[in-house]
């Protein structure tokens, strides 16, 4: 956005979000206390292991031991046991020779793409990319000559192949999409990618969790993880029901974003005590209690998809643990949500520009820790409210 000239920029600011009104796309903040009362089909604690009494003790210990935060970024005084026991632990989930632990799944994203793409490359981006990576993208580029993103069509091989270059670059992919919540074919995409010898990002925010052997998300259950040529991101928000993020591949690029990445060098470190409760969370994941969660979230998942359609709505079949639901248009997805909360059911309103494709839905998010029967009702009244 350029402000003009010459103009009292507030003013122009006012005019922006008036428009912004006018096309339904206000968005607010609506601040909730403990217990708000409502069913949670719009957050991304998919487990439910936010709250669980394991991950909860774990990070009170911590912050008694160490502190409210990290006092400073990682490599000043910010790293502690708890962070390397995490990023081993998180390097071993998922196949991979190391992982690194940043403070939010944005900042990873950003790090990771940058770090990958060298000079004279070229990154191709999924159409339908997370803004995190879309912005990755364009940090990659700034300023670095040769650098340039070409955007191939979404989940599409075929375009890949034409977007990448001869020999080299980088493609970079969601494996379950954040907002569609659709695969990626992460198989054929690694094909292409190597006989092109460019390297596969993967962000496995969605995945990693809840798809996959012992929840390690959907590289390992397409059989790359540990691929020299394959790197993987995360985000410890989701299915660790925590915060941070992280990088996984191999060892020489890890050790390449510890020394390059300012993304990690010039942020402070993760709170141990949420790294501490992502580590107890990651057992848990692993272990029988996170098989058990995800038979349940993959049968809520697809109860949910059955019920919706015979209310004659557009739903996507999930891959994972998010549902697309089809809104007529910003202003019926805003007063649809508003209806939902009004009436004790919490959902995602996803309006441009967060739909990569223009198109205005709820998303609704299955989280485990929610009771079947309250889960079944907050879908009846989804699907009695629907505009």
């Amino acid at each position: 956005m350029n402000l003009p000239a010459g103009r009292d920029w507030l003013s122009t600011l006012d005019e922006l979000a008036a428009a912004r009104e006018r096309a339904g796309l206000r968005r607010e903040l609506h601040p909730r206390p403990e217990e708000d009362g409502l069913v949670d089909l719009a957050g991304n604690d998919y487990l439910g292991l936010s709250s669980h009494p394991e991950v909860v003790a774990a990070a009170m210990s911590a912050l008694k031991g160490y502190g409210l935060g990290a006092t400073a970024s990682r490599l000043v005084r910010g790293s502690t046991e708890v962070h390397a026991a995490l990023e081993d632990g998180l390097a071993s989930l998922l196949g991979c020779e190391a992982a690194l632990v940043y403070s939010s799944g944005y900042l990873a994203n950003l790090g990771a793409v940058r770090a990958i793409a060298s000079a004279n490359s070229m990154i191709a981006s999924d159409a339908h990319n997370h803004a995190s990576l879309v912005d990755g993208c364009r940090l990659a580029s700034a300023g670095r000559t040769g650098v340039r993103t070409v955007v191939y069509a979404h989940a599409d091989p075929g375009s890949l192949d034409a977007a990448l270059p001869a020999t080299g670059g980088v493609a970079v992919t969601e494996s379950i999409f954040s907002v569609h919540g659709d695969l990626a074919p992460l198989e054929t995409l690694h094909v292409v990618t190597r006989r092109h010898g460019a390297v596969l990002l993967v962000d496995d925010a969605h995945g990693v969790g809840v798809v996959g052997p012992a929840g390690a998300g959907g590289v390992a259950a397409a059989g790359l993880a540990g691929e020299p040529d394959v790197v993987t991101t995360a985000t410890l928000s989701k299915g660790f029901g925590g915060a941070g993020g992280v990088v996984a591949g191999p060892r020489a690029f890890i050790r390449h974003l510890v020394e390059t990445s300012r993304t990690f060098i010039y942020d402070t470190g993760l709170p141990p005590s949420v790294a501490a409760g992502a580590l107890a969370a990651l057992e848990l994941i692993r272990g029988e209690a996170g098989e058990v969660a995800r038979s349940e979230l993959a049968d809520r998942a697809g109860a949910a998809c059955r019920r919706l359609r015979d209310a004659g709505l557009q739903v996507r079949e999930p891959a994972g643990g998010v549902l697309s639901v089809g809104a007529p248009g910003p202003e019926e997805a805003l007063v649809w949500a508003f209806t939902c909360r009004v009436r004790g059911v919490a959902v995602g309103c996803f309006r441009p520009p967060s739909t990569p494709d223009g198109e205005s839905r709820l998303r609704l998010t299955i989280n485990v820790g929610v009771r079947r029967e309250d889960f079944d009702r907050a879908l009846d009244t989804i699907a009695a409210v629907a505009p």
